[in-house]
This record gives structure tokens, C-alpha cells and sequence, in this order.
């Protein structure tokens, strides 16, 4: 065990290198409470070669101590990741990982999505909660983080609360910068605010001009590319949003078709492959305007959800080649990734990233419940989509999604990984090594254990709880207090441990209380409101407390009233 280090960072000067070093520290003092000493006979050295690439290697420095050296300053972050999670911590010293060898990604782009609304965790925690797992994230081999300035919650850019959000972002995106990982924002090819002219918005109705149902999540504020001025309107709003991050460099932009978004009308029909396109481009446009190093990404997302056909129509439009101005297509969808790109070919030959829905599906609220674990499922789909990807964003409403982010960052390292190993590696880290096994274990057990649900019963208003799958839910909460009596103190209390044994908890108490509230789901509801800031927060992520969702009900009546 090792009591003291040396920290050689040799001639590091850049801002990246830096906080990198200063990140490791900060891990080690916060791990074991070991701090670098001048004269120590360990030696950390932190190093970055002449490569380009992300990759990163390990290796003894004689006569004692590690050398961790990056091909860039990506590569080093990642390495110190590795590092990191081979180590072994005491109180006041640490073994130091055993790894040694070389490493780099397969995939280049391993992207996360922040969501900053309903009030979840992204929207209210504070933001150096969301700093600090940004750094986790990039310690597991992230290298973009993704965020969404979401128009239609404000006015314009004078609201002051568009300019709080405007920060809240900045903040996030600087994190990332700060580490050398690329930046993302993410928009509607129609978006607009809220008080937009009624007159130029975009029709949202269905049952005419081919489309069977409204476009899910809309607005009602979207302008319709095809109103004479509307285009203009919206370009004038996208660019004033673009120049308050212009300063970042944002790497990547995301232009979106639906949910929220489109227009059914007549001269936009079918959207995906009409009005949208002619939209996103000029989005594009002015986007290479304010950001010449930005590439774009079009996404299809829900395509021939709403009107049959735009698949085939995108095919179409792209059959001699995809147009300049797309750098990647965007190919996913909630209900299962789209089968057209695997028997047609993907359109236009594009290189394709996914957009994995890791945060909603199994149970409502989302999150609501404690952590959401889905290994099998999210392995079969790796597995399928492995073979097209170039990366993906995967889409997070908070950080009870953190194992499945971790899943699909490390597929994207090294796809060839088992989902088991990466869970393990996981409880290696963030647990301890003796829970580790059982502690993959549990994870393949609440995944059994999907289908939480929260209804207000009728009748007297109170909260009832659903378990369309109660699966092994009485195992699964056995196991979790096993491990929770073997954890030290300060990793019991630890949100990750937390959000798995509160979502144990509550699965077996539905199911033992016939789904009626008891105050062991009231205690574990409240803890969960603490763990993601969620006082108040909107109904599909609030934990469904019996005070949150009186709270929610009246806040509807108010709006109603």
C-alpha cells in the first residue's frame, strides 16, 4: 500500500493537462485521503505523447511507480480513468492498479446527452454536482458531452430565466472544454419560444395529408418553414441561441425532426423528408456561419411515427448522395432501433451515431423508483447495432441511468466486452471489490423487476402503485441489504449505492404492500427527492411521493384554473 506519491507532471502547461493532474489528485484525497508529497519515493508520472489519437498507455516507472501517458490530452484523462479504477483504497493509502498495457477506443464519438427540464436532476441539482460527474464521465471514456437550450420554455433570449439557463449550460459545456472533451448542442429544425406569432406556427393536427396521429411532444409554439417569414424568424432565434455559445466551439450539432417538433401541413407533408429538410438546412447553414467547425448531425428520430413513409421518402431524397451539408445521420428510436438502414442500407451512405433512450422505458416516472437497470436489454441492443454505429448520444434524464451510461461508453471503447464484465468493473469502482459479484447480480435481478407504476387513485386522490412485472423483487431486496450490511460507511451512503437499494426496496414493498403507500416508500420516495433535487420537479420525473404528487395535482389545478 502506498502512503505517499510523488505527482511528476513534467512539462504539462495546458489548461486540459492541468485539471486533468489536479483531477487525479482530487480522486486519491477523496478516496483514501492521500496527498502528493514532494520527496516521496512513488512516483505518478502524467504524460502526453505525440499521437492524435485517444488512446492511452500504463506502464511501470522504475524503481517505483506508474507512468501513465495519453496520445493526447483525451488519452490521458482516459488513462487516468483505468488507473483509477484498478486501484485498491485504505484509509490513508492505496494499492496501486496492477494494469498495465496499452488502450484506445473503437467508436469516436461516445457522446452524453444532458436534459435540462421537467426540473430533473440536470435542470436543479447544483452545478457542481454536474461538474463533478461530467469528470466521472469522462473517466469512463466519454468525449462529448450534449446539451439542449430548450426554447420554448422562454420568451427570448432577454428572459432572465433563458439567461439563467444559458449559464447553467455554459457551465456544464465549460466542465467538459476544461477536459479536452467535445461539445454538442442540440435543436429543432422549427424550434421557436413560446411567444411566437400565431400566424407563422406550425400545424400540429392529424387525420389529413397522410398523417394518422399529431406529432408526439409538440408545442404548439414550432414555427412552419413553409410561412412566408417564418424561416427567416427562425433563423434569426437559432442564431442569437448559437452566438451565446459560440465561444465554446461547439464540435457538434444536432438538428432535430420531432418530439417536440414537425408540421403536418400540406406543404410540409411528409415532414421528415419535406419541411424538415428545408429547414435543417438552412439551420445548417447559419450553423457553419457562427460555428465553421461544427459538423452536423440529422436526426430521424420517430420517423413514420406520425405519417407513413418518411423512411422511404428520405431514401429517395438521398439516392444520388447525401447532401453536403449533413456530416452524420442520427438512427434511433424509442420503440426499437429502426429496421430500414440493416435491408435499404442507411440513406445517403451517411456514417450513422445512435441515440440510445437509456432514462424512461420500464417505469414511470422515470427514475421515480431509484436507479434503472437494463444490462440484457441494453447488450441485445448493442449487439444489433454495434455493427452501423460510429458512437451514439446516449439520452439521460438524470443520473439514475448511470450503469447503463457506463455500459455503452465502455461497448464503444471495446465492443467485444460482456455486459458482466463491464458491471463488474462498475462495483470494482464505485462499491468495493468483495460486493462485486452479488452486486452484478443484483443488477440482472431489478432489470426482472421492471413496470413500476404511479396512479392517483380517483376517489380520494392518493397514490397507488403498480408492478406490471414484479419479477424477483423479493430476491433482489434480500441480495441489496446483503451487500449494504459489507459496505463501508462512506460507500453505503454514496448515491449510486443509494439509488440501487432504494429501487430494491420499493420494488419489494409494492409488491408485498398490493401497491398501497406505506411509509417505508414514503421514506425511500423523500430520499429519492433529495438525491436528484426534485422539489420541483414535473410529473414524469418525480419521485411519486405522496407529497410530491399532491404537489403535482395541485399545480395542474392551478394551471387549469
Amino acid at each position: 500500500m502506498i502512503a505517499a506519491y510523488r505527482l511528476d507532471t513534467g512539462e504539462i502547461g495546458t489548461e486540459s493537462l492541468t485539471r486533468i493532474a489536479e483531477l487525479l489528485r482530487r480522486r486519491l484525497l477523496r478516496l483514501c485521503g492521500v496527498e502528493p508529497r514532494g520527496e516521496a519515493p512513488f512516483v505518478l508520472r502524467l504524460a502526453v505523447g505525440t499521437g492524435e489519437g485517444e488512446g492511452y498507455s500504463i506502464a511501470d516507472l522504475p524503481p517505483s511507480g506508474v507512468a501513465v501517458t495519453g496520445d493526447s490530452a483525451r488519452g490521458l484523462l482516459y488513462g487516468v480513468g483505468r488507473f483509477l479504477r484498478g486501484c485498491r483504497f485504505g484509509q490513508g493509502a492505496f494499492e496501486p492498479s496492477a494494469w498495465r498495457g496499452t488502450s484506445a477506443p473503437a467508436m469516436s464519438l461516445r457522446a452524453m446527452y444532458f436534459a435540462t427540464h421537467f426540473h430533473n436532476w440536470y435542470h436543479d441539482a447544483p452545478v457542481e454536482e454536474i461538474v463533478r460527474y461530467v469528470e466521472d464521465l469522462g473517466l469512463w471514456g466519454c468525449n462529448t458531452i450534449a446539451v439542449w437550450f430548450d426554447m420554448h420554455h422562454y420568451s427570448g433570449l432577454d428572459d432572465p430565466a433563458a439567461r439563467r439557463m444559458i449559464g447553467r449550460l455554459r457551465t456544464i459545456l465549460e466542465a467538459a472544454a476544461g477536459l479536452g472533451l467535445d461539445t454538442c448542442l442540440m435543436g429543432l429544425a422549427n424550434e421557436a419560444f413560446r411567444d411566437s406569432p400565431s400566424d407563422l406556427r406550425a400545424d400540429w393536427t392529424a387525420g389529413h395529408d397522410g398523417y394518422t396521429k399529431p406529432p408526439g411532444g409538440h408545442y404548439h409554439v414550432e414555427l412552419c418553414p413553409s410561412r412566408p417569414g417564418a424561416l427567416d424568424l427562425l433563423l434569426r432565434w437559432r442564431g442569437e441561441v448559437l452566438q451565446a455559445f459560440r465561444d465554446l466551439g461547439p464540435r457538434y450539432t444536432v438538428i432535430w425532426p420531432y418530439d417536440q417538433g414537425g408540421c403536418t401541413c400540406a406543404a410540409c407533408t411528409p415532414w421528415g423528408a419535406n419541411g424538415f429538410l428545408r429547414a435543417a438546412e438552412a439551420v445548417a447553414g447559419l450553423t457553419r456561419e457562427i460555428l465553421p467547425q461544427s459538423r452536423i448531425v440529422l436526426s430521424t428520430w420517430y420517423f413514420n411515427h406520425f405519417i407513413p413513409g418518411e423512411w422511404e421518402a428520405l431514401c429517395r431524397r438521398f439516392a444520388a448522395g447525401a447532401p453536403e451539408w449533413i456530416d452524420y445521420l442520427l438512427v434511433d428510436d424509442y420503440d426499437g432501433f429502426p429496421e430500414l438502414p440493416f435491408s435499404r442500407g442507411v440513406p445517403g451512405g451517411l456514417p450513422v451515431v445512435g441515440f440510445p433512450e437509456i432514462s424512461m422505458a420500464g417505469n414511470s416516472p422515470w427514475g421515480g423508483f431509484g436507479a434503472l437497470v437494463r444490462p440484457r436489454h441494453w447488450e441485445q441492443y448493442w449487439h444489433t447495432v454495434r455493427g452501423l454505429l460510429q458512437g451514439s448520444f446516449p439520452y439521460s434524464e438524470g443520473r439514475h441511468d448511470d450503469i447503463s451510461k457506463v455500459l455503452l461508453l465502455q461497448w464503444q471503447w471495446d465492443p467485444d466486452r460482456a455486459a458482466g464484465e463491464i458491471l463488474t468493473e462498475y462495483a470494482e469502482t464505485h462499491l468495493t471489490p468483495a460486493v462485486a459479484g452479488d452486486a452484478g447480480r443484483l443488477a440482472y435481478l431489478l432489470e426482472e423487476d421492471l413496470g413500476l407504476h404511479a396512479v392517483v387513485r380517483p376517489e380520494d386522490g392518493q397514490p397507488v402503485y403498480r408492478h406490471r412485472n414484479p419479477g424477483r423483487a423479493e430476491e433482489a431486496y434480500e441480495l441489496a441489504r446483503s451487500i449494504d450490511g459489507r459496505l463501508p460507511a462512506h460507500v453505503a451512503l454514496g448515491w449510486r449505492w443509494r439509488l440501487l437499494w432504494l429501487r430494491a426496496a420499493i420494488g419489494a414493498e409494492i409488491r408485498s404492500g398490493g401497491g398501497a403507500s406505506t411509509a417505508l416508500l414514503e421514506r425511500c420516495f423523500e430520499e429519492l427527492v433529495c438525491l436528484y433535487s426534485a422539489e420541483e420537479a414535473e410529473r414524469p420525473v418525480a419521485p411519486p411521493s405522496r407529497r410530491q404528487m399532491a404537489r403535482l395535482r395541485q399545480s395542474v389545478a392551478a394551471a387549469a384554473g
